[in-house]
Parts: C-alpha cells; structure tokens; sequence
C-alpha cells in the first residue's frame, strides 16, 4: 500500500513513512524524481495510455524542476490496481494514505454530497461549457464544501472526461423507452442511478475496472461513458451499440488530502497551483480531441451509432430534477443554474 508524505522537518504527528517503499509500484507507475523534501503520491482512474495519466506525469515532472527537486511524485495510473478502486482510493485521500488522487463528481459526492452537482443530466451544453462552471462560483462553491471534509480542491483543478453516451449490447437507445429493462452498469454515486431508474434502466453499480468483464459476462446490457473512455477500456470488444445521448458531463477533480496541503510552504503550494492549472488546460484539449475523433474510427470498427434528441429524455426526469435540487440545496442549485443559463 502506498505511504503517506515525507518531510525531514515536518511538525510531529505528520505522516513520515516513505513513499516508495520497497515493491510498491508496477508497469504504470511514472516517478518523476528520484529524492525530495516532500514525497507524494498521485493515484487516478485511466489507464498509462491515457491523456490524464501523460498529462499528470508532466505535470509533476514540471513541479519537480521548478521546485529543484524538492517535491518528488510517483503517478499510478488505474489506481495502482488496489480493491475497490475509486471508492477506496477515495478512503485512502481522506485519511492521508495517498495525497493526490483525481476522481469524478459522483463518487466524490459520497463524501461531499454537493459534488454530484457536477453530474445533474443535460446540465451541460458540452464538456467546454462544464469547464466554464467548474473554474467559476460553483466549482469555488464545492473546493469550499470539499475542505470542509479534509480534501483540498483547485481553482482550474477539473481535468475532462467528457460528454457521456451510452454504449450496450442489446439495442439503440434512440427514445427514453428504449432502457426500459436495460441493466445499466453506473459508477458509485446516487444521482447517476437516480437518472437512468427515472429512465427505465436498473442501474448497477460496477468500478470503472469492472466495466469490460461486466458488459462481457452479459451482467449489464449496457455502460454510460465517453467515447474516449470506451476506447481506452476497449469496450468497442463488448458493445455494439452507442447511443450519442450527451446526457451527462464527468471530469477528474484533481484532489488534495488538506492536511498534507496546508503543510507546504506558500512557494511550493504556488509552483503546485499553476501546474495544475497548465496541466488541466492541456488535457481537456487532449480529451477533446480523442472524444471528437472516435466515431468515425468505433464505427469502422463495428459499432453502430445513432443520435438521441436530449429533449424526449430530459422530460421524463422531472421527477430526478425535483429530488436533487432539494438534495443539493438553494445555493448549489442556484450556482448550478447561474453557470448554465444562455
């Protein structure tokens, strides 16, 4: 299990044992310096060949420099393969285990509620315009409920995963109807399962590392990601059909145990912060791409694609719209709907 932050001449009761204990690691591990004052680990989702991981290796290698070596990171790309995955890495941040870890809204809202806003269906016109309200009030509004929990958020800390569509094996989803009785697999969080019950579906909670062999024993009939993902996960092997719905946006909250934070030195935390602020910018450009690319290339592959009018879909969820905003709350609700308008 990876180890908690180092520093020669950290106040006592902070975390001192080394972070590259003898056999931790494997192939997807990047470190990106060898020795430092301060000795982070950065967990995340994506497999070693996605623009996340790349991106986040950059990133650290870059702060490395500019802080002369001082700040060394070792990046693990899907988790470093623990038990449970998100979830757990999620456990792991809170309690200072690991120090940087970047995780979707709807799991991150298992320990801020709040955070689901991030996930209400049709919210966003295009992952663009979820980035917009992610680095305005509403995503300064979650950073503030996050360090209430001990975790520290960043001010353009929301990397992208993109608009989600759904890709299953049985039919297209062309009218909400059509998921009536599909078994969809969803990710940890209430509001993603909320949306596809209000659709019809029986929504199944599965890890993101569970997802192929899931869709493949025919446990799900079908998954909701964006295309970029599917194509990381190979899901193209397990589906035939996706359903270009933009029902939901997911990004990466880039995350921070806040205890370890609130250790560093103001330069350190400053070099960290426009690192990733640059990181962020690039891989959303990054994610953009690969999701506008890959219908042409999943088509010549085998899946079959059509288009789903949002309208038909959003009607049916009144009821989902209803529940969350009293959930969520007036203010988060009324971010939500000031960062949406126009």
């Amino acid at each position: 299990m990876p180890t908690k932050v180092t520093r020669r001449s950290f106040v006592a009761g902070a975390i001192c044992a080394p972070a590259f204990a003898e056999g931790f690691g494997g192939p997807d591990a990047a470190r990106t310096s060898e020795v430092g004052d301060y000795t982070f680990t950065q967990f995340h989702n994506q497999p070693a060949t996605s623009p996340l991981h790349r991106r986040l290796v950059e990133m650290w290698a870059a702060i490395g420099k500019e802080t002369r070596g001082r700040v060394a990171t070792q990046v693990f790309a899907e988790n470093n393969g623990i038990a449970g995955s998100d979830p757990a890495a999620l456990t792991m941040l809170v309690g200072g285990e690991i120090q940087f870890f970047t995780l979707m809204g709807g799991i991150l809202g298992t320990v801020v509620p709040v955070a689901e806003v991030q996930q209400v269906p049709f919210a966003f016109r295009s992952a663009a315009h979820a980035h917009r309200a992610m680095d305005g009030a509403l995503g300064i509004y979650l950073q503030d409920e996050m360090a209430a929990k001990g975790i520290r958020g960043f001010r353009t800390g929301a990397f992208d995963n993109g608009m989600r569509q759904i890709g299953g094996t049985k039919r297209p989803i062309v009218v909400p109807d059509d998921l009536i009785g599909i078994r969809m697999r969803v990710p940890a969080g209430q509001l993603v399962a909320d949306t596809f019950r209000g659709l019809g579906a029986e929504p199944i909670t599965i890890n993101s590392s569970g997802i192929y062999e899931a869709l493949k024993s025919g446990r799900v009939d079908a998954q909701e990601n964006p295309l970029a993902l599917m194509d990381l996960f190979k899901l193209y092997e397990v589906v035939k059909y996706v359903s270009l719905t933009n029902h939901m946006w997911s990004g990466f909250n880039l995350l921070a145990h806040l205890p370890t934070w609130t250790r560093l030195p103001h330069d350190i935390q400053t070099v960290i912060e426009r690192n990733v602020a640059t990181s962020v910018r690039l891989q959303r450009q990054d994610q953009e791409r690969a999701n506008a690319g890959l219908r042409g290339e999943l088509a010549r592959r085998g899946l079959v694609f059509n288009d789903a009018d949002p309208a038909a879909f959003r009607s049916k969820l009144s009821g989902v719209y209803s529940t969350w905003k009293e959930r969520l709350g007036t203010r988060c609700w009324s971010l939500l709907e000031a960062a949406t308008r126009g």
